[in-house]
């Protein structure tokens, strides 16, 4: 069955037109990731009511990051085998739950917890769902736009939810803010009505040709050079992307500013990642999607080091984040087309998941590097200089990379 023909049999001629599924699917995408960008904000409140080091609140959102990734590929399986709107549902529920959790959590082992069920319900309501269901519900050609479309609106909750989280701990203080952006994100649940795909057929192709399993679809990609660069190189996308994030507020503190300066420079990532998630999905149907991976990582790098190496201030601060924030996420549009160019549609949540998962543990790593070595050192300077260094490596990684997709003698591309 074509794309097209697939997307008219789920209802797209019907309500579920495209603007509709990426209107929908962007709010998904602005919800499942708002709220978990501002939650390096509760950092310093929670810390200091508890008595605790960063590296116990940092330790907790690393656990988060990784569970999050390691259960990408699991939810992705389900996505793309039962449908996406069972696993969507299932999300918005245990995301929910793991923030109300956090906001009762008075002992590190009671945060890794929460942590533990919110990275399952981010892995299971995350953008990276909707991409896969973009990649089946719409059109070839809007395909890599709309990668970029659907990365721009995380980033928008990103920009949205972070003062939004300096008001409500104002006003109703860290606990109430986090059971409020709880119920926020069973919002979830409604809107994956609109992006909901069709269980897999399993069955056989007309012919007789046995359709590509599960293992086959792994043991082919795993198998495949290209493939296993773009997961590496993605690596590097989330040790800086999940360190800004988590410890960029308190580092801003520590030099003097302001914690609102630090809610609106992580907001000013996402507002101006709009601008790069988008022209980044322009830009992948127009020039070599690797050379784009390969100019966005060295672009990372430069700036780091310019950041860290001039004096920190509110101007500095915000330049930065914009600076940033157009190349924040603007690795996932080429990334999710080379898997689908690569790969296909058929097993997209899958793969992608996995090339997620490398993504998770470089933010696991970026998260939890930056709590013990800020203890241990009193600075976060290692931290920054290894994430420019590897910056550097991952934009080599992608050069080698062969953009055509792979050849299958005995099965037909899915």
């Amino acid at each position: 069955m074509s794309v097209t023909s697939a997307a008219d049999k789920l209802g797209q001629i019907g309500w579920r037109t495209p603007l509709v599924v990426l209107v929908c699917g962007g709010l998904i995408g602005c919800i499942g990731f708002g709220p978990r960008a501002s939650l390096g904000l509760y950092l310093t409140p929670m810390s200091s009511v508890y008595g605790w080091g960063r590296d116990v609140f940092g330790l907790a959102l690393a656990i988060q990051v990784l569970v999050w990734g390691a259960s990408q590929p699991f939810f992705g399986a389900l996505a793309d085998r039962l449908g996406s709107m069972r696993v969507l549902v299932a999300g918005g529920l245990l995301y929910c739950a793991g923030l109300v959790q956090m906001a009762y959590a008075t002992t590190p082992g009671a945060l890794d917890l929460a942590a533990t069920t919110t990275g399952l319900g981010i892995g299971a309501s995350s953008f990276t769902i909707v991409i896969a269901c973009f990649s089946k519900l719409l059109p070839p050609h809007m395909r890599t736009l709309a990668f970029g479309v659907g990365t721009a609106a995380g980033s928008f909750g990103q920009f949205l939810f972070s003062p939004l989280a300096i008001a409500f701990i104002g006003l109703f203080g860290w606990q109430h803010a986090l059971v409020g952006f709880g119920f926020i994100t069973l919002l979830i649940i409604p809107l994956s009505l609109a992006v909901r795909t069709l269980p897999m057929d399993v069955g056989r192709r007309r012919g007789g040709a046995q359709k590509q399993s599960l293992m086959q679809a792994l043991a082919e990609a795993f198998g495949h050079r290209s493939y296993v660069l773009l997961v590496l190189g993605f690596f590097t996308c989330g040790f800086q992307l999940q360190f800004i994030t988590v410890h960029l507020p308190a580092y801003l503190v520590d030099r003097g500013l302001s914690v609102d300066v630090g809610a609106w420079a992580i907001g000013t990532i996402g507002l101006f990642n709009i601008v790069g998630s988008i022209t980044a999905g322009w830009l992948g149907d127009r020039m070599s999607k690797r050379y784009l991976l390969s100019i966005i990582y060295v672009l990372r790098s430069v700036i780091v080091v310019v950041f860290i190496t001039l004096p920190i201030t509110p101007t500095s601060a915000i330049v930065f984040a914009g600076s940033m924030g157009l190349l924040w996420l603007s690795t996932v549009p080429p990334t999710s087309a080379l898997v689908a160019l690569m790969f296909g549609t058929r097993w997209m949540a899958t793969l992608f998941g996995f090339a997620f998962f490398s993504h998770q543990v470089g933010g696991f790593l970026g998260v939890w590097l930056g709590g013990v070595l800020y203890e241990r050192t009193g600075s976060y300077d290692v931290v920054w200089w290894l994430s420019a260094v590897l910056g550097i490596i991952s934009a080599l990684i992608n050069v080698p990379i062969v953009e055509k997709p792979v050849e299958r003698p005995d099965l037909a591309a899915a």
